[in-house]
């Protein structure tokens, strides 16, 4: 796991301990990969799924008539999950600042997007700027946090990754037309087709536990804005906001907000990007993939000649020719140990 935190250190060596006798083929392997996957992915939203759990639960439980108004509650509960985030060690000092260009420039845009009637939200409260409540910010840096943690927690490797200026550029340009289409032409479409032009030869290579998935980028952009837009229904209907249309009675939030949430993931993956620059696919397996645990296999395992496989180092340097065969006998019990 790349730049894991030291909590991320720890759980993922124990995992190492309890799955390491788990079968290598078969459907019990399948089981354990999909397992793995899924817990990945838990781990990866856990900002975004508490800050939901409190949305939901405020609308569940928070009494209307309570002294401390509900959005208030809710900013003052992002800002303490953002804090446990980081005293536990699920994220690093350098992953908050990425968090937070995300609450600035969602910020920036909810001032506008409320201002010009795009969506509201409940006029209570004082923790807010304008019509906007503060712990609106975390919304959009949930998605932030879940982006850069998925990064390390799947070891994310690409191939035929566009150049990170291009992606910026249309970042850009695509943070600029949701501003500039209230007023004159919508370029989401032209947006779309350079989204699908830069990113449609890349290939994203995760590894799971002992399997590296390879997935279309593009494919991938456009599960994640379906999971988005699934939740924003959520939070429309705990009454976190309200779309025009969703004023009277709560109603599905419209399909054609897919799109938009495709093009702000955009945003958010090329943020990203210049705190873990896109890097290709590692060259050589890791132990614990499949391929990789066959080859640790093999090494240590006993040659014809009775000796048995010299493993080559963590560093990566390239190991010395073997020795003459006298003298590995008499080093015989010393050789392939575990490093």
């Amino acid at each position: 796991m790349q730049r894991a935190t030291s909590l991320e250190q720890r759980i993922d060596a124990i995992a190492h301990r309890i799955l390491l006798g788990a079968p290598s083929r078969g459907a019990r392997a399948a089981l354990v990969e999909f397992s793995v996957f899924v817990l990945k992915q838990a781990w990866a939203c856990v900002f975004g799924a508490a800050l939901l759990v409190a949305i939901v639960a405020a609308r569940l439980w928070y009494p209307d008539d309570a002294v401390l108004a509900r959005n208030d509650a809710l900013t003052i509960t992002a800002v303490l999950i953002q804090v446990a985030m980081l005293v536990f060690r699920l994220e690093s000092g350098r992953e908050l600042w990425v968090i937070v260009l995300f609450h600035l420039t969602g910020t920036a845009m909810e001032l506008f997007k409320t201002d010009v009637g795009s969506w509201a939200y409940a006029a209570d409260g004082i923790l807010r700027i304008g019509g906007v409540p503060l712990f609106s910010g975390f919304m959009y840096a949930a998605v932030g946090s879940y982006m850069v943690r998925v990064h390390r927690l799947f070891d994310l490797g690409f191939t035929r990754y566009p150049w990170r200026w291009a992606t910026t550029v249309l970042a850009a340009a695509i943070y600029l037309n949701f501003f500039t289409h209230h007023w004159w032409w919508d370029a989401r479409w032209l947006l779309l087709a350079g989204v699908v032009a830069l990113w449609l030869p890349t290939i994203m290579h995760a590894r799971v536990w002992r399997r590296t998935i390879r997935l279309p980028l593009l494919a991938v952009f456009a599960g994640v804005a379906v999971f988005i837009y699934l939740a924003e229904n959520i939070g429309t209907w705990a009454g976190a906001w309200a779309y025009p249309d969703q004023m009277v009675s709560w109603q599905p939030v419209s399909l054609s907000k897919l799109s938009s949430w495709f093009l702000l993931m955009i945003i958010s993956v090329v943020m990203v990007t210049w705190v873990y620059p896109p890097r290709p696919p590692t060259a050589v397996a890791a132990p614990d993939t499949a391929e990789g645990a066959d080859a640790a296999l093999t090494a240590s395992a006993p040659s014809d000649d009775g000796s048995r496989g010299a493993q080559a180092p963590a560093t990566g340097v390239v190991p010395a020719a073997p020795e003459p065969p006298r003298r590995r006998r008499r080093r015989r019990d010393g050789a392939g140990l575990p490093s």
